[in-house]
C-alpha cells in the first residue's frame, strides 16, 4: 500500500470538505462551542451550590469526569458528517467513479478518506479540550484548591479512546454509505455509532460505571479496539469498488 497514494486522496477530502460549510461548521464550531458551554454549566454548579459540604468531591469525582468524556462522544459523532460524504456524497456529485477507476488501490482509497475524516475532528476536539481544561481549572480552582487539569485520566480519554472512537465512527459509516446512494440516510444510519458512546456516558452519570478510574476507561478503551478492528475489517469487505462502478446508478 502506498501512503503517498492515500495521502494524494486525503489532501483532495480536505479541499472538498473547506467548501462544506456544514461540515465545517459540525468539524470546528461545535468543540468550541461545547468547550465554552462546559465550563459555564461548572460556573453555574458553583454558584448555586456555593459553601455546601461536599462540592469539591462531587466536581472532582464526577462533573470533570463526566464532561472530559463528552470528548469521547464528540470523536465518535463529528467524523460522521464526513465520513458518510466520501462514497455516498460523492457518488451523488458523481465525483467517486473517477477515484474508483485509476490504479489506486482499495486500500489506498479507504485509508485516505480515513485519514480526511479522521484527522480534522480530532484536531479541532484536542484544541477544544485544551480551551475546556483552562477554562474549567480557572473556575473549579477555588473551590478544588488545585488544577484538575491535565491529568492522566483526561489524556487516555483524549489520545487513546478518542482516536478509537473517530476510527469506529469512521469504518461504521464507509460499510453504510457503501450500501446506500443518499448521503442524508446515510448520516442518519451512520450516526447510531454513537449510541454505546452515550450510553457509556449516561451510565457514569448514574453512577453505573465510575468515569474517573483509570481502570475503567481503559477497560472501555480496550472494548473500542477490538471494535474497531473488526469494523475496519467489515469496511475493507463491504467497499467494492466494482459493484459501486457498475451497478449505482
Amino acid at each position: 500500500m502506498r501512503i503517498s497514494q492515500a495521502w494524494i486522496i486525503a489532501s483532495k477530502d480536505f479541499r472538498t470538505f473547506t467548501r462544506k460549510t456544514n461540515i465545517l461548521y459540525s468539524t470546528f464550531g461545535v468543540p468550541l462551542l461545547v468547550s465554552l458551554l462546559l465550563p459555564a454549566v461548572l460556573r453555574l454548579v458553583e454558584s448555586r451550590h456555593a459553601g455546601a459540604p461536599g462540592l469539591a468531591p462531587q466536581i472532582a469525582g464526577n462533573l470533570l469526569p463526566a464532561f472530559t468524556f463528552f470528548y469521547l462522544i464528540l470523536a465518535g459523532i463529528i467524523p460522521t458528517a464526513i465520513a458518510s460524504y466520501t462514497v455516498a456524497g460523492e457518488k451523488v456529485e458523481r465525483s467517486l467513479e473517477p477515484l474508483l477507476a485509476t490504479p489506486t488501490t482499495d486500500a489506498e482509497i479507504l485509508l485516505g478518506k480515513a485519514i480526511a475524516a479522521i484527522v480534522p475532528p480530532l484536531g479541532a476536539i484536542v484544541v477544544g479540550s485544551a480551551i475546556f481544561m483552562t477554562l474549567a481549572d480557572l473556575v473549579t480552582r477555588g473551590t478544588l484548591g488545585r488544577d484538575f487539569f491535565p491529568n492522566g485520566n483526561a489524556l487516555v480519554v483524549l489520545f487513546v479512546m478518542a482516536p478509537l472512537a473517530a476510527a469506529i465512527s469512521v469504518a461504521w459509516n464507509v460499510v453504510i454509505s457503501s450500501r446506500v446512494t443518499d448521503v442524508r440516510i446515510a448520516q442518519q444510519v451512520g450516526g447510531l455509532v454513537v449510541l454505546p458512546f452515550a450510553g457509556v456516558y449516561v451510565s457514569g452519570e448514574v453512577g453505573l460505571i465510575h468515569l474517573g478510574v483509570t481502570r475503567n476507561l481503559l477497560l472501555v478503551a480496550g472494548v473500542q479496539l477490538v471494535a474497531a478492528v473488526l469494523l475496519l475489517g467489515l469496511a475493507v469487505a463491504t467497499f467494492r469498488r466494482d459493484e459501486i462502478l457498475t451497478r449505482w446508478k
